[in-house]
C-alpha cells in the first residue's frame, strides 16, 4: 500500500532522513517509533505529499506522490499531530466541506458522519463552531473527517494525543476496520504500550535512519517494545543530572 524507497530529506545542511526504505503492506497497522527529531513527521508529511524531498520515491497504492499527487491523495488521509481546521465553520460544515472535496454523495456522508461522530462522542457538538472546540474535540473532528473518506491508507502523526479513553478505544477499532477492509495504517506514537498491543509491525527510526522494521513479535522478542526502543536509541537517552 505504501512503499518508501531510498527517501532522503534535508533542511539546509541538516539531514533529517537519510536513505529510508519502508513498506506498509495492505492489511497491516505499522507503528512508527522514534525520539523527538528522529524524522517521523518529516517522513509522514512527505508521504502525504505536502513536503517535497531530495531523493527517493514514495508510492501509495501504485500512485507516485510526485508524478501523480492527486491520485495518491485521493486514497490517503493524513492527520498531523495538531490538525489545522477551519475554526470559523461549524463542525458539520467542516465535514461537509471535506465530503465535497472527496466527492462523497449526500446520503453516504450523512451515514458516515453519524457513524463516526457518534463513535467519538461529538455528534451533539457538530452545530457549534470549530473555534469553540477543545483540543480533544478538534482531534476527534479531524478523525471523523479522515474516516468519512474511507481511505486506503491512513497516515497519522501522534493520533492518540488528547483523546479520552473512549475515543482512543474507538480509534483502535477504526484502524483495524480500515485494514480489514483492504487498507493500511502508518502512525507515529510515543505511547509504546499502545504500539506494542495494536501494531502488526513496528518501524523504529533514529537520527533519520531506520534501525528496525519487522513484525512486532520479531522486533520485541522476549523483551518489550520499550526495552528494544531504549536499546536502539541509547545515545538519545537523557543524561542524569549531577
Amino acid at each position: 500500500m505504501l512503499q518508501i524507497s531510498h527517501f532522503c530529506r534535508s533542511y539546509g545542511d541538516k539531514v533529517a532522513v537519510a536513505d529510508l526504505n519502508l513498506d506498509v503492506p495492505t492489511g497491516r497497522i505499522v507503528g512508527f517509533i522514534g525520539h523527538n527529531g528522529a524524522g517521523k513527521t518529516t517522513t509522514l508529511r512527505a508521504a502525504a505529499g505536502i513536503l517535497d524531498f531530495n531523493d527517493g520515491t514514495i508510492t501509495i497504492d501504485g500512485h507516485d506522490v510526485r508524478a501523480d499527487p492527486v491520485g495518491a491523495k485521493r486514497v490517503t488521509a493524513f492527520l498531523p499531530d495538531n490538525p489545522d481546521l477551519y475554526e470559523f465553520m461549524s463542525g458539520l460544515d467542516y465535514l461537509g466541506f471535506i465530503a465535497d472535496v472527496y466527492g462523497i454523495d449526500a446520503a453516504r456522508r450523512r451515514r458516515l458522519v453519524t457513524q463516526y461522530a457518534g463513535a467519538y462522542g461529538i455528534e451533539g457538538d457538530l452545530g457549534s463552531s470549530v473555534g469553540s472546540y477543545s483540543h480533544g474535540m478538534k482531534q476527534k473532528l479531524a478523525l471523523v473527517s479522515a474516516f468519512i473518506r474511507t481511505p486506503r491508507l491512513l497516515l497519522l502523526d501522534e493520533p492518540f494525543v488528547g483523546l479520552d479513553p473512549f475515543a482512543a478505544h474507538a480509534l483502535k477499532g477504526h484502524l483495524r476496520d480500515t485494514c480489514d477492509a483492504g487498507g493500511a495504517v502508518l502512525f507515529s506514537t510515543h505511547t509504546l504500550e499502545v504500539a506494542q498491543a495494536l501494531c502488526d509491525d513496528i518501524a523504529i527510526i533514529s537520527h533519520g535512519r531506520l534501525v528496525a522494521s519487522a513484525p512486532t513479535a520479531d522486533v520485541i522478542g522476549d523483551s518489550s517494545l520499550e526495552d528494544v526502543f531504549l536499546e536502539l536509541s541509547a545515545d538519545k537517552r537523557p543524561q542524569a543530572s549531577r
